[in-house]
């Protein structure tokens, strides 16, 4: 007579709530994992302290996303895998910088961020998101086709607001190479120069964007946008072992 399993029913539970940070586009609570997984909120903050501690989870500002033990990151796919690899980068990036830093990527005909993350005393405005989308749009579209340039700048025209940005859409249409060494946009407010590179994975194309805070003089950009290039490099290689998948298809 085959004798029942023994199930520890502690580590179902924390698979579950790996199986929920996996799953989800982003950064997720302990709340929210504790509604999802129907376990009290005491159990999950105990269950993902733990995971944390071990390193299968990791702690953000916002929520919890898969940590650098979770073995899927070596090699599975899921947007919470993608999310995860995301994150760790912009995490690096921005304390190296101490500047916020972005992600987009070139999806269903349009230019998103995927992700930002905050530096420490360097939070984010909507000035300075409105030259991060410019500085990662001219990057992307770089990237692309001249059709698919043709089809984004059809749609979306620059704001003629000066001779500069009524020329920016001719100038998109003919680019050819990105211009990683050079600043992609100006904070207009903090004269910040924000300096994209590009990320490409199996199914992906995007770029990866921080500022020179200040009016960037006396920075050294080709060093900042060398460093910017040494983690797109590291990010491109790790996607490409964790292929994108469904929500994060190009």
């Amino acid at each position: 007579m085959q004798q029942p399993q023994t199930l520890i029913s502690s580590v179902q539970r924390a698979l579950r709530l790996v199986d929920i940070v996996a799953d989800a586009t982003r950064p997720l609570p302990v709340k929210a994992i504790a509604r999802a997984s129907g376990l009290s909120l005491g159990t999950a903050y105990n269950l993902t302290r733990t995971l944390v501690h071990e390193g299968y989870l990791a702690a953000e500002p916002d929520g919890l996303v898969l940590g650098a033990r979770f073995p899927s990151l070596r090699g599975g796919s899921g947007p919470g895998v993608f999310l995860a690899c995301v994150r760790q980068t912009l995490r690096r990036v921005a304390q190296e910088h101490a500047s916020p830093a972005h992600l987009a990527r070139y999806l269903a005909g349009e230019v998103r961020v995927v992700d930002s993350v905050d530096a420490v005393g360097a939070p984010r405005s909507d000035s300075r998101d409105d030259a991060t989308h410019a500085a990662v749009s001219r990057q992307i579209l770089a990237l692309l086709s001249r059709d698919q340039r043709a089809d984004y700048v059809a749609r979306h025209p620059p704001l003629p607001l000066t001779r500069h940005a009524a020329g920016t859409g001719r100038a998109l249409l003919n680019h050819r190479q990105p211009e990683t060494d050079a600043p992609g946009a100006r904070d207009q407010d903090s004269l910040a120069a924000w300096i994209a590179v590009p990320v490409r994975a199996p199914g992906l194309i995007a770029a990866l964007a921080v500022a020179v805070p200040g009016n960037g003089i006396g920075a050294d950009q080709g060093a900042v946008a060398r460093q910017l290039r040494a983690a797109a490099a590291g990010l491109s290689s790790r996607l490409g072992a964790a292929p994108v998948t469904h929500s994060s298809k190009s």
